[in-house]
């Protein structure tokens, strides 16, 4: 191929550069949450919008496909087969074309439905979960059309099964006709895609854009890119689209005008206008080829004012890009693809559309077409003779507006074919949720997006902020179901009078669930959600609290009939998040950090159990972090050794939630203190249980000690803290004395 110089050709001494505009497209869905395979954004579209897009998208490829006469013989068939019709068949059979009132209904629901997903939008304060809506609505389209072509063709085939033998003049005009369909099918899914697209443009221009301004202000980037002939193209190298909408380049492997090397043509063109241009990186000229309006700065669009300064300089380099489109052999191509345009619509049905183009530039190829023509018989070659004329006769400041139009063309169909390749990528981050079960699973996640209509909404759940989980777990529980056992007892239903049944009564009390039970732990969450007066926490502290007594209570009762005592370790473990689940069946299954935090927290060295009994304390839980001798060095392995039994113990995420929740007072009592030097603090608070039922707590923040392994005695006190919701009933009743003796005094 040719090249020119990287110089300004014909450049007059005082000419204006270019001032070049840039255009990169995006499309981003930044801040959404990624769906149950952590890759792509899960989607559940409107039910009632899926059916009627199917049934205009079929009766759409029936109209195109010229298919629907035999639709109608095939619902005829249907009706003579069933009695319950017989009654009907004086009636006309309506066809499947796609009437008036058949595209407003979809029109309607897809308005109602954008609006639907606006208002998302609008609640979650990001604009990307519309763009989200947007692109999940032109992946289900574009799957549709694929579809709905596959379900109208079987059943043209089916119907053709049933005329075999039996009518068999009709039987040849329908299987002609299904012949057809199947060989135009690359044209029946282009007329359907655009009639698709031109209603999607219809509704963002007279509704959606102006509700979307009023909500977001200024339009989003990706917004404008979704507004593109090219969407429901497999491509964008449809030569129909290309001559309505762009200008029709060359798509054979022959063709000297196809899109690669037009593009290193006009690159050239870019390249010769300025030194800064000669020096551009190919992203920079990207940039400039996305641009429309860089036409109109280069060269007038064709029809440059000569009475400017500007326009002298657009007039130089429009005769310069004449000049390159001529030196490459393309320019006769560049005038043809505008004069084939008009001789589609007589001649494509028998005449590829390169074939027509090319017969307006070579004599060879006109020869071949007119023969074409002429064997049509019904056809006339008289439009392409006229067409053959205007390419040879195109001249002088013709052919400048020609080559200024196909410079404009040009440039909007790469801004579009960049469009579209960035659409093309994000619609792969597109989840569409077709499977119940997904959906569940997505759903109980927090990570689906329902793009539902007005009707089909369920009333709306708060979201979950944040959830509580509570272990209580038995200690020994091995032990007192051997003791059960060798007195001929049942364990079971000894830990269900007991413990279980207790507990479950509560539930609802305190608007906790249970998770999940073991043989001898249950596992309690309480969720707290955004329109919450947020009070999980503290209800989660007297619910465990309610707990202790209640095992304490039955364990009195239990031992003077020679019973063994039940005692509980209790950690609650608080996450500002919601949990996750996964599906098993029906069953929810919960996951979450809290669970393991929980059951940590419940746990009781035995080691530490056997150095604290007897208990000479009033509190029920202690951490300490062991070092052994040998080990005493500042390199020491340390690790944490955990006494709970009857206490409570919370994380320090919990107590920070809670001084959130209520009021924590300081509080001061005579109480001993471990090896007499522990540096605790207490903390009450008075928490609302109902209507005018209220619970005391008191808390108990104390450091973790660095304690020697074998003789179990301090080392030091640690910076680290741990935190104890206070069971013991002494604790209370001072606290009560103390307030009952200052209002005495």
């Amino acid at each position: 191929m040719a090249r020119i110089p990287l110089f300004r050709l014909g450049q007059a001494e005082e000419e204006i550069p270019p001032k070049l505009a840039s255009y990169t497209p995006a499309l981003s869905l930044e801040g959404l949450q990624v769906g149950v395979d952590n890759l792509r954004h899960d989607v559940y579209l409107s039910p009632k919008f899926a059916e009627a897009a199917r049934a205009h998208i079929a009766r759409a490829i029936a109209r195109h496909g010229e298919v629907e006469g035999l639709l109608a013989a095939e619902r005829l068939s249907t009706a003579v087969q069933n009695h319950a019709f017989l009654n009907r068949l004086a009636a006309p059979v309506k066809g499947p074309a796609t009437t008036k009132s058949e595209t407003l209904d979809l029109k309607q629901v897809l308005t109602e439905l954008h609006i639907s997903a606006l208002n998302r939008a609008k609640a979650e304060s990001k604009i990307a979960v519309d763009l989200l809506a947007r692109l999940a609505v032109i992946k289900f389209l574009r799957a549709e059309l694929q579809t709905q072509y596959g379900q109208v063709l079987e059943r043209c085939r089916m119907m053709l099964k049933n005329y075999e033998g039996v009518r068999q003049q009709k039987a040849i005009e329908y299987r002609e006709r299904v012949a057809s369909f199947q060989v135009r099918k690359k044209i029946i899914l282009r007329k359907t895609g655009q009639e698709l697209f031109l209603l999607l443009r219809d509704m963002e221009k007279e509704t959606i854009a102006r509700t979307r301004r009023s909500r977001f202000g200024a339009d989003n980037e990706g917004h404008q890119l979704l507004i593109n002939y090219l969407i429901f193209s497999d491509d964008g190298r449809d030569d129909f689209l290309n001559a309505e909408h762009y200008v029709m380049l060359g798509n054979w492997e022959r063709d000297p005008d196809r899109f690669v090397r037009m593009r290193e043509i006009v690159c050239q063109f870019v390249r010769s206008l300025t030194l800064e241009a000669q020096n551009s990186e190919d992203s920079v000229l990207e940039g400039w080829l996305s641009a429309p309006e860089n036409a109109h700065e280069m060269v007038g669009a064709g029809t440059p004012d000569e009475s400017t300064p500007e326009g002298r300089s657009q007039k130089t380099r429009l005769a310069n890009l004449v000049r390159l489109l001529e030196d490459e052999s393309v320019m006769e191509f560049v005038i043809a693809s505008y004069e084939v345009v008009p001789l589609l619509s007589e001649y494509s049905s028998r005449i590829n559309p390169q074939q027509l183009k090319n017969a307006l530039v070579s004599r060879a190829e006109c020869d071949r077409v007119e023969r074409m023509i002429q064997e049509g018989g019904k056809l006339s070659p008289n439009s392409l003779y006229s067409a053959v004329a205007k390419v040879a006769g195109c001249r002088g400041n013709d052919r400048a507006r020609v080559a200024g139009r196909f410079l404009r063309d040009f440039i909007r169909y790469h801004r579009d074919m960049r469009r579209l390749e960035v659409l093309n990528g994000t619609l792969d981050s597109v989840n569409l949720i077709a499977n119940e079960k997904l959906r569940e699973l997505s759903a109980v996640n927090g990570t689906l997006y329902e793009f539902l209509l007005a009707e089909e909404q369920k009333p709306v759940e708060d979201k979950v902020r944040g959830h509580v989980i509570i272990k209580a777990d038995i200690r020994d529980s091995s032990k007192v179901t051997r003791s059960l056992m060798d007195s001929g007892l049942n364990p079971a239903s000894y830990f269900s009078l007991n413990f279980y049944e207790p507990v479950n009564k509560l539930l609802a009390k305190y608007e906790a669930s249970k998770v999940f039970l073991e043989g001898d732990a249950i596992i309690l969450a309480l969720q707290e959600k955004e329109n919450d007066q947020g009070f999980a926490v503290s209800r989660a502290c007297v619910l465990a609290r309610e707990m202790v007594d209640i095992v304490r209570g039955y364990n009195e009762l239990g031992t003077k009939s020679g019973l063994p005592p039940l005692e509980l370790g209790v950690g609650i473990a608080y996450q500002e998040s919601a949990p996750l689940y996964l599906m098993d069946g029906e069953k929810r299954i919960w996951i979450s950090e809290a669970l393991n935090l929980s059951d940590r927290l419940s746990s009781c060295n035995k080691r530490a159990r056997k150095a604290m009994d007897p208990l000479k304390s009033p509190f029920h839980v202690y951490a300490f972090q062991t070092v052994s001798d040998a080990d005493a060095g500042e390199n020491a392995d340390d690790f944490m050794m955990s006494f709970n039994v009857g206490g409570i113990r919370m994380n320090e995420e919990a107590f920070n939630k809670l001084k959130v929740e209520v009021s924590l007072k300081p509080e001061s009592l005579p109480l001993p203190a471990l090896w007499g030097k522990e540096d605790y603090k207490l903390y009450s608070a008075l928490v609302t249980v109902g209507n005018d039922i209220f619970r005391k707590i008191v808390v108990r923040e104390s450091h973790i000690a660095h304690i020697e392994a074998r003789s179990f005695s301090l080392q030091k006190w640690s910076d680290r803290k741990y935190y104890e919701v206070c069971t013991e009933a002494a604790i209370y009743e001072m606290l009560e004395g103390q307030k009952a003796a200052a209002v005495g005094r």
